[in-house]
């Protein structure tokens, strides 16, 4: 699981043997998962974690599904799949018009779930190629570690964080602009758009040792940012983009 294309699935359900079927199927199958039981969960999770996919059940005791699915669409391009009862076909309808990209209703199997989650994933996937997407990205992915660009936030292969200050995450950012390429100090100095002041007190070699000290696992002989001596540094990993 700790690697830079492991999907990120959110489930909101009000049963946690739901929740729990659907994480550990998904777990099992190479996809992380995280589980909330209402609609509060459904935000507070979307504005704190990079999702790539939710699956909400429309029946929440004491909440209108249509509109949860509504709002979300709102706020956010992430793909919805819609958990619903068998006999709900003006929900699944209504549901489908208003954004969500499939629906699966209940008891359902985990092999279709798995399927139609899939099957989603790979659309938006093909989606997030167009160039005017570029300036909605949400989060960067390489090697196991995220780096979420609406909180700031960095996330190990082992789900802890991991503090950045404001000029190793602007770095940090930087290098995953540009994946394997070899960049400049001026290069990024430009793409990092660190402040006069910060560069003076911190030049981007400090940066750079820093950062490594923080996701190298050796960071006298780091495999992830690779000095190219007499050019730059070059982050040495594929890079997935969170639209």
């Amino acid at each position: 699981m700790n690697t830079a294309n492991t999907p990120h699935i959110l489930v909101i359900d009000d049963d946690p043997t739901i929740r729990e079927l659907v994480a550990e199927y998904l777990g099992d199958n190479e996809m992380r998962v995280s589980a909330g039981a209402s609609g509060q969960d459904l935000f507070a999770i979307i504005d704190r974690e990079a999702i790539d996919l939710v699956l909400l059940d429309l029946k929440l005791p004491g909440e209108d599904g249509m509109q949860l699915a509504r709002t979300l669409r709102e706020r956010a391009t992430v793909p919805i799949v819609l958990l619903t009862g068998r006999k709900e076909e003006a929900d699944r309808v209504m549901g489908l018009e208003l954004g969500a990209d499939d629906y699966i209703t209940k008891p359902f199997s985990p092999r279709e779930m798995l399927a139609r989650v899939r099957a989603v994933l790979r659309r938006y996937q093909v989606q997030t190629t167009l160039p005017e997407r570029d300036n909605t990205r949400r989060a960067f992915r390489f090697s196991g570690w995220e780096l979420n660009l609406r909180t700031r936030r960095l996330i190990a292969p082992d789900g802890t964080a991991v503090e950045l200050s404001n000029g190793e995450f602007s770095l940090l950012s930087a290098l995953c602009r540009a994946p394997q390429r070899v960049l400049s100090r001026d290069q990024l100095l430009s793409m990092s758009r660190l402040h006069e002041a910060e560069v003076y007190d911190r030049t981007i070699d400090v940066q750079i040792r820093r950062l490594r000290l923080k996701i190298e696992a050796d960071s006298a002989n780091p495999e992830l940012i690779i000095t190219e001596r007499g050019a730059g540094y070059r982050l040495a990993s594929e890079v997935e983009t969170l639209y």
